[in-house]
């Protein structure tokens, strides 16, 4: 279970204005950003399987299951997220804190949750999946 100051998650509520924007922040980068492109993909698929010919239904297609593994994907990553503001209960996690290095300007500033770690996994995960979609098209296109 994770904890929020002590709190479940469904019962944390912010402390102040500032904490507050920093989870909708966090939220809107890191979890919107994905649920965002999948809403695109998924509307380009829609408008190719409405608007073309029968010979662009695959293309379509592809559109339609790379939005599907895009939203996927974003739910992965909003369950991965969740531990962004969760209290330090694990001796791994302080050893990642030790070695978070601060940047200019926030030396004695305010900590929201665990130190900010890129997503190097995920974005590698999406590049290759929107890689393969393409080279799946581009041999589509080139079939014709």
């Amino acid at each position: 279970m994770h904890l929020y100051r002590g709190h479940r998650a469904s019962s944390f509520s912010a402390i102040d204005l500032i904490e507050l924007n920093e989870l909708r922040a966090r939220q809107r980068t890191f979890d919107g950003a994905y649920r965002r492109t999948a809403l695109a993909n998924l509307g380009y698929a829609l408008a190719v399987l409405r608007l073309f010919d029968v010979r662009f239904y695959k293309i379509g297609v592809l559109y339609l299951a790379l939005s599907i593994a895009l939203f996927l994907l974003s739910y992965l990553r909003a369950r991965h997220s969740r531990h962004d503001f969760a209290d330090r209960s694990s001796e791994k996690w302080s050893a990642l804190y030790q070695q978070a290095i601060p940047t200019a300007g926030q030396e004695n500033a305010r900590e929201f949750g665990r130190p900010f770690v890129t997503a190097g996994n995920d974005v590698a995960i999406v590049a290759i999946v929107v890689l393969a979609v393409e080279i799946a098209i581009l041999a589509l296109i080139l079939q014709v």
